[in-house]
């Protein structure tokens, strides 16, 4: 690490008393390289164990990497906190321009500790950081108005990011999420609810550091040879013509696309909700992170008419994804693409998680089709599949949390379910609910087993799809590709790329980028910083009382058949015990 490197500053805010400090942790970095290598350990150190994931003790960590604003989409900050919505790691990746900003405010990492008595928002403009008062801002309907307010407040457009919180995140949505840059989030497990325990509205960092860097030649010409690799990637190609929601016809035709409470796995609707006609009918435009060329976020214009206003219209644009598309879309039964948009809309105003809201919503409605909460619980709201009008009430009064039952829906489809019934179809693993797959056995399994509990974990429908589609393959196999995929992830995350770009940045590339800023690690040592990464996350897992025999699969994943035949109980318990032993065993010889 070069000595005048900025990466190796840690940013410590206590919110209590509103003070901070900087220190240099060259310990962390040189080990962990950054990311999610070194947010693991400031967890470790900075979160008590037992504490209240809303209390004031929990703190909030944002790492970026030594090859943050070096090198093409290596574009990610990682938010590291205690979970309230499992109680357990937490751990979310956001883009826009919130790394970039970190770096050059001249930080490596950010911790946040304690609790405001009254709402505030922290500017942090390199060395100079400000306790905003946000009591103006606080209660305000829509997180977007938030953003224009402090836009015109603070200084350095353009260079800047904005994280903010919406009512979601104010009111405690277990599965609240952080917003940056109108479009990105940190948004499973529930950091938007940690900053709402801390009276934090938002934070808003800038900056204009230098990176140091000791052979400008040498990084020259490996910068372009990344940036011509990632731009004539045809992988990449896809990501930035249709996007992620190019999985939505490829999934419906194999039978893997989960479709009313995965109820089925096929629609012949579908194709009205994919991204091919997303692109023909309502992209607006596109957009990129910062210091990424490949511009992957896809923006439809949905133009609404006024109410009682004949010629007055609304443009909206709005954000689609694959994952969104899949939760409120097919698992509620939306086939129409501007319902589908007015859905995601609101969540998005109020900021909670996507997945989360769509998987809640779809158990809901069939637990209202099967008589286990009626008109009493849901004060008149009648769920049923694709009643956009019925849904949009519904998002509201969860945020509101008027009575028991949306005070449950706050808490996660898990929760909802120990308090109503319907557990059998609560989807949901390790209580954080299900992602747009039903693959096979291995993205199941993958979800148990994962640190986070969620498909980006470890792909294990990518392992469903290319290997188990061709081959049997057993419990323990199947284990071992997930933990070597998972392992891998963790080096991905802790040079903060997206993983998009994974197939660009492997091990070897990896070793000679991060040379450029003299952090030297050979293939062999970056395979054994991922499974060290790993194995600490347990560690804080096990801590908090994470246990693999409350590892359980809902009956209604084993009712509807997946591409590669029906699961089996036996086998997947088979692979949570193999996964317990690997783990435990690494952690004992720790």
């Amino acid at each position: 690490m070069l000595l005048d490197d900025p990466i190796a500053n840690v940013l410590y805010i206590d919110l209590n008393r509103k003070k901070y400090e900087i220190r240099r942790r060259e310990d962390l970095f040189s080990k962990y390289i950054g990311g999610t290598g070194v947010a693991t350990q400031l967890l470790l150190e900075e979160c008590p164990k037992g504490t209240d994931s809303l209390g004031k003790h929990n703190p909030i960590i944002f790492a970026i990497s030594p090859m943050t604003s070096l090198f093409p989409i290596v574009s990610k900050t990682v938010a590291m906190f205690k979970s309230p919505h499992t109680n357990d790691l937490g751990e979310s990746h956001s883009g826009g321009r919130s790394a970039i900003s970190i770096r050059m405010a001249g930080f490596g990492a950010i911790v946040i500790n304690g609790a405001s008595d009254e709402p505030i928002y922290l500017a942090i403009h390199e060395d100079k950081i400000y306790f905003r008062d946000a009591s103006t801002l606080w209660g305000m309907g829509s997180n977007f108005t938030v953003g224009r307010i402090i836009k015109e407040n603070e200084p350095n457009p353009g260079i800047r990011s904005i994280m903010r919180i919406g009512k979601g995140g104010e009111n405690l949505i277990s599965y609240a999420c952080v917003i940056t840059e109108s479009y990105r989030h940190f948004g499973r497990l529930g950091l938007g609810a940690v900053f709402g325990s801390k009276k934090l509205k938002a934070l808003v960092i800038s900056g204009k550091k230098s990176i140091p860097i000791s052979d400008i030649r040498a990084y020259k010409k490996l910068y372009n040879n990344i940036y011509k690799t990632i731009t004539e990637s045809s992988v990449m190609k896809k990501y930035h013509e249709i996007g992620t929601p190019i999985n939505v016809n490829p999934l419906n035709e194999m039978g893997a696309l989960p479709s009313h409470n995965l109820k089925y796995t096929r629609n012949d609707k579908a194709h009205n909700i994919s991204g091919e006609r997303f692109a023909k009918d309502y992209l607006g435009r596109r957009i990129a992170c910062a210091h990424c060329p490949i511009g992957c976020i896809h923006i439809a214009a949905l133009r609404i008419p006024y109410e009682n206003k004949p010629y007055f219209y609304k443009t909206s644009m709005i954000a689609y994804d694959y994952e969104p598309i899949y939760s409120l879309g097919a698992m509620v039964g939306i086939y129409n693409p501007e319902d589908y948009l007015k859905l995601m809309d609101e969540v998005e105003v109020l900021c909670v998680d996507a997945m989360s809201m769509g998987v809640i919503l779809s158990w809901a409605i069939e637990a209202y089709e099967k008589g286990i909460i009626t008109d009493k619980e849901t004060m008149g709201i009648e769920f049923k599949w694709g009643d956009v009008k019925q849904l949009i009430n519904a998002v509201k009064l969860v945020v509101k949390q008027p009575n028991k039952f949306y005070k449950a829906l706050a808490k996660g489809v898990d929760f909802a379910s120990s308090q109503f019934g319907g557990k059998d179809f609560a989807l949901s693993f390790g209580k954080n609910e299900m992602a747009g797959y039903h693959t096979g056995p291995a993205t199941h399994i993958g979800a148990l087993i994962g640190a986070r509990h969620g498909h980006l974990d470890n792909a294990g429908y990518s392992i469903d799809q290319k290997i188990l589609t061709k081959k049997a393959a057993s419990p323990k196999e199947v284990v071992d590709l997930l933990l070597l995929e998972e392992e891998l992830r963790q080096v991905l995350s802790s040079i903060s790329i997206c993983f998009f770009a994974r197939g660009v940045y492997n091990l070897e590339l990896i070793s000679k980028a991060l040379k450029i800023s003299d952090f030297n690690f050979s293939v062999e040592e970056l395979n054994d910083i991922g499974k060290k990464i790993h194995r600490e996350k347990y560690k804080f897992k096990l801590r908090e009382g994470f246990d693999f025999k409350n590892l359980k699969l809902p009956k209604r994943i084993f009712e509807t058949t997946t591409p590669v035949g029906d699961l089996d109980r036996e086998y997947i318990q088979d692979a949570i015990d193999y996964a317990k032993d690997v783990i435990i065993g690494d952690l004992e010889c720790d």
